[in-house]
């Protein structure tokens, strides 16, 4: 029943798309100012308390509880594992944005900082790291941990419902398949969203590499290709295409950055690294809480809450895929693995290329910025046409995203269909099928409603509510946290008291 009704509601949308873009683009809008005036503050209150919540875990006494029974051991390498998860959560976005993001923030900064001046380049990296730092990775942490936590420890099926069996308010379990639908929802309509972005970025590649003209129609033909390829690897299993895809493109991405990082400026990217770095941690809390109440300027919403609600209606597909390959890691381990090794991650990526696209644009010239505001799919090859080997990189590039293009649709299609049938977590194929077919066709539908705006406008949209019902599952999951914690101190404590009491009949 929940696979036809997201299924129908996707396919709806989709058919709207496609019919009457025009109409779907003014929907959207419209929703898209009202949800951003009325609720930023929302998504930015959760999304740090998010964080709170999984250093609090990680760091605290209840680190030590394990998802799973006690001699349950990792299915994948501490390597697969954060490859996979990697590549599930935010591959296509890096790649896009790695040099887009800071040469938007540096020409159109946020409000109260004139542009194109070196705190507009300072503002523009500090910016980079939050947006993709500790809280998009703590929205996938704590929705994967409590996923996990409940089917692993307490046997609940692979559900977003299923995570909220802790609360203690029952009426709210009758609403387990609205949850449900709504995870579907946001997860299609998420991975839609990189999906479409990703073949923007591979159409720019493909036309910079052998002159492939840029335009819908091609657009439109490497979603179709690149849907066959991952149907392909989806049907093979997890630990086959995932496992194998994700760890030859963590290699290729490490790759580049190298690359980049020897050919680049080199100096003054360890400079870039460790001042934002500082920057970062200095201005954080007032980052994660900034609204312009007193100024007439979109630069919040347009960029740090779509980002919010894009990391949202990513979590129930990036949670579910990571929660299904970490059974035996321990509260700590999966934190750690989950949200401070890819923020770490993520910050040397964007000093690379993002400070690499500044200094050519700042110091030589570069017209990188130019090339954003004509096209920001362009941004990275415009970059890597000023370097040497500028053209094996752009190619390098294309495949990266390529790859995370499968990588994404491959485990989008296996947690939707998971998703759909009740949490199985080896769903048929013909469900796969479905699902990859319907997310190709919600990226295709986007992409001509308005491109990039459009696929950006409407995840803010379906975000909102499974924001809501985020905040039931970290609720949830604190409580169960805390109940098997002292349940296991009891154990404990009753162990040591007959092994005391053994000895003294001896």
């Amino acid at each position: 029943m929940q696979l036809i009704v997201s299924a129908g509601l996707i396919l709806a949308v989709v058919l709207w798309g496609l019919l009457a873009p025009a109409s779907l683009g003014a929907f959207f809008n419209e929703a898209l100012g009202s949800i951003t005036h009325n609720f930023g503050w929302f998504y930015l209150w959760v999304v740090l308390a998010l964080v709170v919540l999984a250093m609090l875990l990680a760091f605290s006494r209840y680190g030590d509880l394990k998802l799973g029974a006690e001699d349950d051991e990792p299915e994948f390498s501490i390597g697969a594992w954060f490859a996979m998860l990697f590549a599930a959560g935010m591959g296509i976005g890096l790649v896009f944005w790695g040099v887009a993001e800071p040469i938007s923030h540096y020409t159109a900064p946020p409000p109260g900082i004139a542009p194109e001046t070196p705190e507009a380049a300072n503002a523009a990296m500090r910016y980079a790291f939050f947006h993709w730092g500790l809280h998009p990775w703590a929205v996938y942490a704590v929705v994967g941990l409590s996923i996990a936590f409940f089917q692993f420890r307490r046997g609940a099926p692979a559900l977003v419902s299923a995570s909220t069996d802790a609360l203690p308010w029952k009426p709210l379990q009758r609403l387990s398949p609205v949850v449900n639908v709504l995870a579907v929802v946001a997860t299609a309509f998420g991975v839609a969203a990189s999906l479409g972005i990703g073949a923007l970025q591979i159409n720019s590649g493909l036309n910079t590499v052998f002159g492939l003209p840029v335009g819908q129609v091609a657009q439109v033909a490497i979603i179709a290709v690149v849907t066959a390829i991952f149907l392909a690897s989806a049907l093979s299993g997890v630990t086959r295409g995932i496992k194998w895809l994700s760890s030859f493109n963590l290699a290729v991405a490490g790759a580049l950055t190298l690359l980049v990082f020897v050919l680049g400026p080199t100096v003054a990217l360890i400079d870039t690294f460790t001042t934002t770095l500082g920057a970062y941690a200095s201005e954080f809390i007032r980052m994660s809480l900034r609204t312009t109440p007193f100024r007439d300027s979109s630069w919040v919403s347009s960029w740090t809450v779509f980002y919010w609600a894009w990391w949202v209606s990513w979590s129930p597909f990036v949670g579910l895929f990571i929660a299904r390959v970490s059974r035996g890691r321990t509260i700590r381990e999966f934190v750690i693995g989950t949200v401070l090794a890819p923020t770490l991650a993520g910050f040397v990526w964007f000093s690379v290329f993002g400070g690499t696209a500044l200094h050519l644009e700042i110091f030589l010239g570069v017209p990188v910025a130019e090339a954003v505001q004509a096209d920001v799919s362009t941004a990275l090859f415009a970059m890597f046409d000023a370097l040497p080997l500028g053209l094996l990189m752009s190619l390098a590039a294309t495949v990266l995203v390529l790859v995370f293009f499968v990588t994404s649709g491959d485990s989008a299609t296996l947690v939707l269909g998971m998703m759909s049938t009740q949490g199985n977590p080896n769903p048929p194929a013909r469900v796969k099928l479905i699902w990859g077919v319907l997310v190709a066709g919600i990226a295709t539908s986007l992409l001509l409603t308005g491109g990039v705006q459009a696929v950006q406008t409407a995840t803010i949209v379906f975000a909102l509510p499974f924001a809501v019902v985020i905040v039931g599952m970290a609720v949830s999951l604190w409580l169960a946290v805390r109940h098997d914690w002292r349940e296991e101190q009891k154990r404990e404590r009753a162990l040591r008291q007959r092994m005391r009491e053994l000895a003294g009949q001896k």
